[in-house]
């Protein structure tokens, strides 16, 4: 366990684990292949034992690339659109392209913020939000934001559950990893549930403004005054 420990963070320490790092947070972004949630909190928490990585290089690093893959996500849905890979064909995946549009029309900017904590949601949404011509000026300024306030939840969630264990920081991030997940999967479900009660309202008030629509009474058309509607124009 002494050697893994000294092993973990020799490794965190080295100058190349910011691009690795980089390259991880970028392909994330529109791949979701890799778990970089699991990635910057682990390390959150190796760093608060033995302070490498830097925590402000890797927040920076996490940032850049998230925002980077979140933007290739994005053109590659306005360039090949939702359906040319055979994973993007999936009847799961299309249900969840189809959950994203109806929420982009209906609410896109707290949409795009928010799915940045659902992995395969956000990934979707970006995709959504390229294929459907959502201005991209609008979609980098709601991303920026969403992303920072997500590096900066991953990091807190590292150090909050790395401070249980002092002198073990292999076990520091194991903490920490398993703590994220199921607070991610909390986020997760809390976030598909809100979405799902504002999809439920929306329903509603269609339906109410369609009964209301179906129930108004016909306007009659009045013949114009003075008319002699018996003889044939002209």
């Amino acid at each position: 366990m002494e050697f893994l420990n000294e092993m973990l963070e020799h490794a965190a320490g080295q100058p190349w684990i910011y691009p690795v790092l980089l390259v991880f947070f970028f392909i994330d972004g529109f791949a979701t292949i890799l778990p970089s949630e699991t990635a910057i909190v682990g390390l959150s928490a190796l760093s608060l034992h033995s302070g490498q990585p830097n925590l402000w290089i890797l927040g920076f690093t996490a940032l850049i690339g998230a925002m980077a893959g979140d933007n290739m996500a994005y053109m590659l849905g306005r360039k090949i659109g939702l359906t040319r890979w055979k994973w993007m064909r999936r009847p799961k995946v299309q249900k969840m392209f189809a959950w994203a549009q109806y929420e982009l029309d209906k609410r896109g900017a707290v949409l795009i913020f928010t799915a940045r904590y659902i992995p395969w949601g956000r990934v979707a949404v970006n995709y959504v939000a390229g294929q459907t011509g959502f201005r991209h000026r609008t979609f980098f300024i709601l991303d920026a934001f969403a992303c920072i306030t997500w590096v900066g939840y991953s990091i807190g969630i590292g150090l909050l559950a790395g401070q249980w264990v002092h002198n073990n920081p292999l076990l520091g991030v194991g903490i920490a990893v398993a703590f994220a997940v199921l607070l991610g999967i909390v986020v997760d479900h809390a976030l598909r549930w809100w979405h799902k009660y504002l999809e439920r309202k929306d329903a509603a008030r269609t339906a109410v403004r369609e009964a209301s629509e179906s129930a108004a009474p016909a306007v009659d058309r009045k013949p114009v005054v003075g008319a002699d509607l018996s003889k044939p124009a002209g």
